[in-house]
């Protein structure tokens, strides 16, 4: 032991950061950052003009919606979007033009690419585009690939051969950049996928894009996957090829397997605002982002506008956004539970903002440009009352407060803001 006491430093008299008083689970035994993983930089990849407007319940937005989409997606450093399919047909051929030219005029800085099947007429209508606006687009060219579908189609593997080298050789001779997409990858058997894969890399494509089309995949099934590809460009020495995975929901698993995917060596990330698309939707990208964000590996990225994003698609898709979907919904940091108000509320008292919003929140409301909001209903204590009144420039005597707090319990629902001034009118005191 010491004979002296040891003297304070000046970091052991200051009030503990809001950090500081959190236990973090999520990184103590996990493997580490992802970028020493994936050996390269981490992108990411949006679908919602192209496989988020396939949702049979959404509108498909007029072309200045999608604009304000796309100006707002390269607001948040998402690197590349798919804006549309042009084989489908003259109004798609339309939009994805108009949208090129806008964003060049704009000056957003984000990579163009299109969606196309492995024929002729999808890949020259993404090149006539690109002709014509004198800007480079990726060609996303997808092909089935599980027995279920080669099955269905009575398909061979030299059929889906035949149709790579097709697809690759003509990107090549209209001078776009290729990835191929193995549609249902999750599903597709490994003696397929090696002889596909070595068949596009070997005729020049650039990336390669593992596909959950049907949500099947487990994090154990991403990981198991994506390795399995990782491994097999390493074999043939085509370690520069890109590995992009692109996931849907419907196992609820959409957001965790994006995130495994990339800790697996995956590069890029694809999904959605909102998680909308087919069937249950697309992995969602708000969240992805956002949980990235938590586990500290985008430190650059600014992403204030991402709640505007969701809204943005929310509105223009006519896609009602859940009060409790995280981070964008009405009530993801709304409480009227007196014990979570009265804590948030001691918080704010002590003068720190970013300690109210971890008190009762896994997610600090104001790195995305939002706050916590305490109301008034049956679940309430009187600190709901004090806080809501103190608040507004209301003095909140104790028989006003008792009043309001009266009022509120004898509700079955949160209060709103009418129905509290109402009581605060009715107080006699």
């Amino acid at each position: 032991m010491p004979d002296h006491p040891t003297q304070p430093t000046p970091d052991d008299l200051r009030e503990p950061r809001a950090a500081d008083l959190v236990y973090d689970w999520n990184s103590r035994n996990r493997r580490g950052p992802l970028s020493p993983l994936v050996h390269r930089k981490i992108s990411f990849f949006d679908e919602t003009l192209r496989d988020g407007i396939q949702s049979p319940s959404v509108r498909d937005p007029s072309l200045e919606e999608k604009q304000e989409i796309l100006r707002l997606t390269a607001a948040l450093g998402i690197d590349a979007a798919d804006l549309g399919l042009p084989g489908a047909g003259p109004r798609a051929i339309a939009d994805v033009t108009a949208l090129i030219n806008f964003a060049e005029r704009e000056q957003l800085g984000i990579e163009y690419a299109c969606a196309a099947r492995t024929h002729e007429r999808d890949i020259n209508a993404v090149a006539d585009i690109a002709d014509a606006t004198g800007q480079e687009i990726w060609v996303y060219a997808f092909l089935g690939s599980s027995p279920i579908r080669l099955y269905t189609e009575n398909w061979e593997v030299s059929t889906l051969l035949e149709r790579t080298i097709l697809a690759a050789e003509l990107c090549a001779k209209r001078g776009l950049p290729m990835c191929f997409v193995t549609e249902d990858t999750t599903r597709s058997t490994p003696t397929v996928l090696d002889q596909l894969f070595r068949c596009a890399v070997e005729h020049g494509v650039k990336r390669l894009c593992l596909c959950d089309t049907v949500g099947h995949a487990t994090p154990a099934g991403v990981e198991d996957l994506v390795s399995f590809t990782r491994l097999l460009l390493e074999t043939i020495r085509a370690p520069d090829v890109g590995i992009d995975w692109h996931g849907h929901n419907d196992r609820g698993l959409g957001v965790t397997n994006n995130i495994v995917a990339l800790e697996s060596g995956a590069d890029r990330i694809h999904g959605t605002a909102l998680g909308i698309g087919e069937r249950v939707g697309n992995a969602s990208l708000d969240l992805t982002l956002m949980n990235l964000k938590l586990l500290g590996e985008l430190p650059d990225h600014d992403l204030s506008k991402l709640v505007p994003w969701c809204e943005a698609v929310a509105h223009a898709c006519e896609v009602p956004i859940h009060p409790q979907y995280p981070l964008v919904g009405a009530d993801a940091f709304r409480t009227a539970t007196g014990v979570h108000a009265a804590a948030v509320i001691k918080a704010m008292n002590k003068g720190d903002d970013d300690l109210a919003d971890r008190i009762y929140s896994g997610v600090p409301a104001n790195w995305f440009g939002k706050q916590q909001s305490i109301e008034i209903g049956f679940m309430s204590g009187e600190s709901n009352v004090r806080y809501w009144l103190l608040h507004r420039g209301i003095t909140p005597n104790d028989g006003l407060v008792k009043h309001v707090f009266d009022a509120a319990k004898a509700t079955d629902h949160i209060l709103s803001d009418d129905e509290v001034m109402q009581a605060v009118r009715g107080y006699e005191g």
